[in-house]
């Protein structure tokens, strides 16, 4: 295999778990961040609503400069805006400069997660198999060296605004060593797109497909994150967990994403995408009906456990379907998608916690459920056009029927 190939992959990697740091960074300094502003919980749940707009907003940027100038340079651009933007939440001490350095450091994090995820498509399709999964699951290798950061930082006596300025300048410099590894932009093919509904040159319409996808990220990620904000919640209050205990729900659910994500490439070059989100999407719809109705803190622990380790598989597919569609608007596409589930899981958290004055907070777990299932019915989309011709050439049409 081409070495260049390989560093493209490695250092792709490198952006992921740079992307996975800092946003874990900003995490970990919530509290410190929240005290210095003086702002209450509830208030700082609408503000955190600007940073999901500028990420929406980066997100559909990034994408489209990549189709423009290629990920190569938009990568590691996006890299150093998300590293320098990440210290502006530290130097706020007002409302109106916190809900500013939110919004950009959402438009930086937005910008290099879909310029990253075209990269990573542009890696699988040199690779010829799959290896999204992996990209993503390193995000969260990301997120365990914010925390040891974070930690080391507190315990040095660092202030928020230097903690955060350390680690933006070490990661604008781990981002510009790492840019000569990206994959250099590549033409795309006469033929166009690879997807069914892939439109002819020069047309500006959106697939169909591209929005069925984005539907169905869209509905996985709301899932992803109700388990993020609730798990710890369900096993304190509807089963009464201390809260020692009680962390392990979130911390399973996302040991298990990861695992899955470290194994979901291979699994998916032995069965198809197709299977991987399909029964993955059954196992997640299993899994969180297991935490509704289970009556033990073992069952529910398990059914976290099953949860994550269905949707881990899940995203990275649409992702790579989405860059697949067409190689001309690959960024875009994966935009699209990227944008509107991340949308989801910015909503998933509201649409529980809306629920719950209607139900108890268990039961509310049955709409995931119930949306895992619809991604299951729907797996079908990430069929492509030589996966038909397969098909046709196995079980040719009646003659009547080809007439």
């Amino acid at each position: 295999m081409d070495r260049g190939l390989r560093v493209a992959r490695a250092v792709t990697f490198v952006y992921f778990i740079l992307n996975g740091t800092l946003l874990g960074m900003w995490v970990v300094m919530i509290p410190a961040v929240e005290e210095r502003v003086g702002i209450s919980h509830a208030a700082l749940g609408g503000f955190l609503v600007l940073l999901g707009v500028g990420a929406f907003a980066g997100m559909q940027l990034g994408g489209r400069l990549c189709d423009r100038i290629g990920s190569r340079v938009v990568v590691p651009g996006a890299a150093v805006l998300c590293s320098a933007t990440l210290v502006l939440p530290g130097l706020a001490d007002r409302l109106w400069t916190l809900g500013a350095a939110l919004l950009a450091f959402g438009f930086g994090n937005g910008t290099l997660d879909a310029s990253m995820n075209a990269h990573a498509v542009q890696v699988e399709r040199a690779y010829g198999r799959p290896v999204m999964s992996a990209f993503h699951a390193t995000f969260s290798v990301g997120g365990v060296l914010a925390a040891l950061a974070g930690a080391a930082a507190f315990g040095l006596g660092l202030g928020v605004p230097a903690a955060l300025t350390a680690v933006g300048v070490l990661s604008i410099a781990v981002a510009l060593a790492a840019a000569r590894g990206l994959l250099p932009a590549i033409a795309p093919s006469p033929a166009g797109g690879q997807g069914a509904d892939a439109p002819a040159p020069g047309s500006r319409a959106v697939p169909r497909r591209i929005w069925l996808l984005a539907v169905l990220a869209f509905l996985i990620m709301l899932c992803e994150g109700a388990a993020n904000d609730w798990s710890a919640l369900h096993l304190k209050t509807v089963l009464g967990a201390p809260e020692s205990t009680a962390a392990f729900a979130y911390g399973t659910f996302a040991a298990a994403m990861t695992i899955g994500r470290l194994l979901a490439d291979a699994i998916c070059a032995r069965f198809g995408p197709v299977n991987v989100l399909r029964y993955g999407s059954a196992l997640a719809a299993g899994g969180i009906t297991l935490v509704a109705l289970a009556p033990w803190i073992p069952a529910a622990l398990a059914g976290w456990a099953l949860f994550g380790l269905g949707l881990s598989g899940c995203v990275p597919q649409l992702f790579s379907a989405a860059g697949h569609t067409d190689p001309a608007a690959a960024g875009a596409n994966v935009s699209r998608v990227a944008g509107l589930g991340y949308i989801g899981m910015l909503a998933g958290p509201a649409v529980i916690g809306w629920m719950t004055h209607l139900m108890d907070l268990n039961h509310t777990f049955l709409l995931p459920a119930l949306f895992c299932a619809v991604a299951a019915a729907a797996a079908g989309v990430l069929h492509t056009p030589a996966d038909t011709a397969t098909t046709t050439e196995a079980h040719p049409l009646p003659a009547e029927a080809a007439s």
